[in-house]
């Protein structure tokens, strides 16, 4: 139907999260249609990114810097670890302003259908972070099925291993302007364990 370039570029938007073959076509007629400038400025926008973009070495998240401004900032504690799923978590954590510390980055969450070890997660890189230190771990995950199935891991592997570690989580219960009679059972149950 298509010719093979406009096709392979229909698969290639495909592979990013929530587009489907519609909504990939829709793109790429969009550019089409676009001009070769608008294409251009995004083919570059995309160079740079893959040219500039590294891992930091020390928190896992994406940066121009290893380690990044958050890691190498004095004014932050080093002894408090917030451990976030994804690098946009870090952004929300900050434009709340309440964490002073540093952060570690898992990219992902534990898989429960999966060995750990075939899994890419970066667990290694946070355990080797809290091997002599005596800190706090905040464990600020998704409260889903596989946010609790990571923290959980990490509390055992820290309780184990790493004694000195600290390791605390976000606090939950019924949000604010939210009703009781509508709250599920295990929000109300939180709620009545972290009652302040």
């Amino acid at each position: 139907m298509y010719t093979q370039p406009i096709q392979q570029l229909i698969r290639a938007f495909t592979k990013l999260p929530g587009v489907g073959k519609r909504t990939a076509e829709r793109y790429v007629f969009f550019l089409l249609k676009s001009g070769k400038k608008d294409v251009a400025e995004l083919t570059l926008a995309l160079k740079h990114v893959i040219e500039s973009i590294k891992t930091c070495a020390q928190c896992c998240n994406f940066s121009d810097t290893s380690p990044c401004a958050l890691c190498t900032d004095t004014k932050r504690s080093q002894q408090h670890i917030c451990v976030v799923t994804h690098p946009q978590d870090v952004v929300v954590m900050e434009r709340v302003g309440a964490h002073k510390g540093t952060y570690h980055v898992l990219r992902d969450t534990l898989q429960t259908d999966a060995p750990i070890e075939s899994q890419h997660i970066k667990l290694t890189e946070l355990f080797q972070r809290i091997t002599t230190e005596p800190l706090e771990l905040i464990l600020a995950l998704n409260p889903d099925i596989s946010g609790e199935t990571t923290m959980m891991y990490i509390a055992r592997v820290c309780k184990k291993e790493y004694p000195h570690v600290k390791v605390t989580r976000l606090a939950r219960g019924l949000p604010m302007g939210s009703d009781v009679q509508y709250a599920d059972d295990i929000t109300l149950q939180n709620a009545f364990m972290h009652r302040i």
